[in-house]
């Protein structure tokens, strides 16, 4: 089974794109769509669903904007909860259509032969990123360098929601840890990849170019806030260790 868990908040304007780009990536009944939303207030619903057929997909989520951390945790414990093989992967992606679909075969299927995560890298080579703000790009590129040379992490790219998990690395995790993702933030994601390389998981990069000219409307990511969580977090890994 392939479960997409996908957080959403107020992106009634990107879902009739992203139903496209899934069209084309289906790839047999065993394909499910878990929308974790965040608190939206718009028509983003509505939206999913006039565009997603009956089946495809489910709605979770309480009506509270908390942040992409919490949703991706609500995503990943409501597939937990339903799978019934450690055969089944979890594909996360932007809701906004900047993933690149294209190479979602490929990481797939580095996921099924031997490895528990493939990231998404807009830093290997090969990757990039079409049109983004300087800032952004400066701050995503600072906090690679900063992490991956203060705790010798060996993968260029830490920030990404585009991968691909074996089943039983969210469990490992959870169970190691006692939850899978504690941080409510972006930085979540740095968070569970930390998380993945102390459960010593075998994980491999797939270059990829950011698309941010196909998003409709803005970023949902605070500049300022990020970055000041990115140094609370650094401070946390640095003389703190993860407990249970």
């Amino acid at each position: 089974m392939i479960y997409v868990v996908i957080p959403i908040f107020n992106e009634e304007e990107n879902i009739p794109n992203l139903k496209n780009e899934l069209s084309n990536y289906s790839f047999d009944d065993s394909f499910l769509i878990v929308f974790s939303d965040d608190g939206s207030t718009d028509g983003t619903k509505d939206a999913i669903e006039e565009n997603f057929d009956s089946g495809s997909f489910v709605i979770i989520g309480d009506g509270i904007n908390r942040g992409p951390g919490a949703a991706f945790n609500n995503g990943f414990y409501w597939v937990l909860d339903h799978s019934t093989s450690d055969s089944d992967i979890v594909v996360t992606i932007e809701s906004d259509c900047t993933s690149d679909l294209s190479i979602l075969p490929e990481m797939i299927f580095l996921n099924k032969i031997k490895y528990d995560l493939v990231l998404a890298s807009v830093y290997a080579q090969g990757g990039g990123f079409d049109s983004t703000g300087f800032f952004r790009k400066l701050i995503s590129s600072v906090a690679n360098l900063m992490y991956r040379f203060a705790f010798n992490i060996k993968v260029q790219t830490i920030s990404s929601f585009y991968r691909v998990y074996k089943i039983s690395l969210l469990r490992n995790i959870d169970s190691k840890f006692g939850t899978i993702i504690n941080e409510n933030g972006f930085i979540c994601m740095l968070e569970i990849l930390s998380k993945s390389i102390h459960c010593e998981a075998k994980i491999i990069e797939v270059p990829m170019v950011l698309k941010s000219t196909k998003r409709l409307g803005k970023s949902k990511m605070k500049i300022v806030k990020t970055t000041i969580d990115y140094l609370k977090f650094l401070f946390k890994l640095k003389f703190k260790k993860f407990s249970k």
